[in-house]
């Protein structure tokens, strides 16, 4: 019988709960009925899981602290489905509780357990009781108090837990009406009993849970059926973005999720029918990538959709004409965007383009789904305004928020006008979200820069939209900017030389890269761009 946790402990605590997990998985995955029957909330804990027990095994971890740390980060950056981010927020906290403990008593998993739920309330949109997280807050609550052996107060958190179980079908007509209990709730109590049996030694008994009725299920772990899509990617950004986020996600779908691991990523999950539209949202909110999309019409099975096999009218909606519209500076940018068939808009000398301009453009290409990509930091709030006007006719549009024109480019490497639109969509997203940029520009004033104050005339070289370097030679910036960007490693470079650059000094940055990393694949195009006489992409 374990007076405290270690490092080994959480160790033996992710195997037991993995095993746990998956003996039962077919269970839970039949439980779930709320608010339409499940197929797969046993599986997604399981596999959350299972990745944050790859982590912690990966780890060198060292205390408890450290251990829990690598369960949680790995369980939230691998978790799937909004209960597989449930809990990984729960152990997100019980982390919290360890930060610089040396040992891991009752007054830990008090906090742990009370930091754990709060995380898992906030990160749900729109929480309701009779779920997982009534649960999770009926163990932390009956946890005894002032300073009782861990023994007795995990044994009383899974009983607490088992019992709120028992009294879901309570909370959630859904649950009485089938006879079952909650499916994330059931996962739940096992992850603590697993727990329990690492700290006691013994198997703690628990309640029996009844089998559900025979009845068909669709591929769709809670949500309503009215949203076509389930939507999940992984974010960088602070705690204010993913507020902002939160609430334009509630209002374009449910199931949603934002879980964070304490140091500015994100687990965001949420079912829509406006893929494009989700994806937007995560994109302006920060850094995306590991984007995922379920269309739950194409997962079901022939067997186990049911009425939803057919489906309604948009989840066997075919793409009509489609078009993409890009905003391109200089002739030669312009024209590599109108070589792959995009409709392009050349922001005016003296002022840029208005709303108006860009949305007369998309309803000029006669088509009923349109990829917006603005491919300037300061013209994606005009393609956003641009977008809800065209939407009011009846027009699908997505805005890819490029920064620059060779993330647009990059975007567009990839858009297949065959595929579905928000497939395309997300294609075309995750390949500008992986793709950094590099630009020279000359400052126009005095100011303050992240590395030092710049004088007028100066030359800025910025990498991802960030003064990085302060220079007056125009090679020696460049070749400074490229060094930089090799250091992470690079596959592609694009280079687009402005019109204010000096003859050759595209072949020199190509002769550069060459030499420094001979690997690379370097194009170099003459882009005629105004105010950067360099703009460097890199995959």
């Amino acid at each position: 019988m374990l007076e405290s946790l270690d490092a080994d402990a959480i160790r033996g605590w992710s195997v037991a709960a993995v095993t746990s997990l998956d003996a039962h998985r077919a269970e839970i995955d039949d439980l779930n009925v709320f608010p339409v029957p499940d197929g797969d909330t046993g599986t997604n804990m399981a596999a959350t899981l299972r990745a944050g027990a790859d982590a912690l095994a990966a780890a060198d971890a060292a205390t408890v602290g450290d251990a829990l740390a690598a369960l949680a980060r790995g369980a939230i950056i691998e978790a799937r489905g909004n209960s597989g981010v449930i809990v990984a927020q729960l152990l997100n906290g019980m982390a919290t509780a360890a930060a610089g403990a040396d040992r891991y008593c009752t007054a830990e998993l008090r906090r742990g357990l009370a930091e754990g739920v709060s995380q898992a309330y906030h990160a749900v949109a729109e929480p309701v009781e009779g779920t997982i997280l009534t649960v999770a807050r009926a163990a932390s609550e009956q946890l005894p108090a002032g300073d009782v052996p861990l023994a007795r107060a995990i044994t009383a958190a899974v009983a607490a837990a088992d019992s709120a179980l028992a009294h879901t079908p309570d909370q959630l007509s859904a649950l009485a009406r089938a006879g079952v209990v909650d499916a994330g709730g059931r996962g739940l109590v096992l992850l603590l009993a697993a727990l329990a049996t690492v700290i006691t030694g013994r198997t703690p008994a628990l309640a029996n849970v009844a089998a559900p009725a025979a009845r068909s299920r669709v591929p769709r772990e809670s949500g309503s059926a009215a949203f076509e899509y389930e939507v999940q990617y992984l974010l960088q950004a602070g705690e204010q973005a993913t507020i902002a986020l939160r609430d334009r996600l509630s209002g374009l779908g449910d199931s949603v999720v934002v879980a964070g691991t304490g140091d500015g990523t994100w687990n965001v999950h949420a079912h829509v029918n406006d893929v494009g539209a989700a994806i937007e949202a995560g994109l302006a909110a920060g850094p995306t990538w590991r984007i995922s999309v379920v269309r739950f019409a194409d997962a079901a099975g022939p067997a186990d959709a049911g009425e939803h096999a057919a489906g309604p009218a948009v989840a066997t909606r075919a793409r009509t004409a489609g078009a993409v519209v890009t905003i391109a500076p200089g002739a030669g940018v312009r024209h590599l965007f109108a070589g792959e068939g995009v409709v392009v808009l050349e922001p005016d000398a003296g002022a840029d383009l208005q709303p108006h301009d860009v949305a007369a453009a998309v309803r000029g290409t006669g088509a009923t789904e349109v990829v917006l990509l603005p491919n300037a930091e300061r013209m994606t709030d005009v393609a956003h305004a641009a977008a809800e006007q065209v939407r009011a006719d009846g027009v699908r549009v997505a805005v890819v928020p490029t920064r620059s024109p060779v993330q647009g480019l990059a975007a567009i490497a990839v858009h297949d006008p065959a595929r579905r639109f928000d497939d395309d969509v997300v294609a075309m997203a995750e390949a500008a979200a992986a793709t950094r940029f590099a630009e020279i520009t000359v400052a126009t004033e005095r100011s303050l820069t992240s590395v030092g104050i710049c004088q007028q005339g100066d030359l800025l070289g910025l990498i991802d939209g960030e003064v990085v370097e302060i220079g007056h030679g125009l090679v020696a910036v460049a070749f400074a900017l490229v060094s930089r960007l090799l250091g992470v490693g690079v596959e592609l470079m694009t280079v687009l030389v402005g019109a204010d650059a000096p003859a050759g000094l595209g072949e020199l940055i190509a002769g550069h890269v060459r030499e420094r990393a001979p690997l690379t694949d370097v194009s170099v195009y003459v882009g005629g761009q105004p105010r950067y006489p360099l703009i460097i992409g890199v995959e």
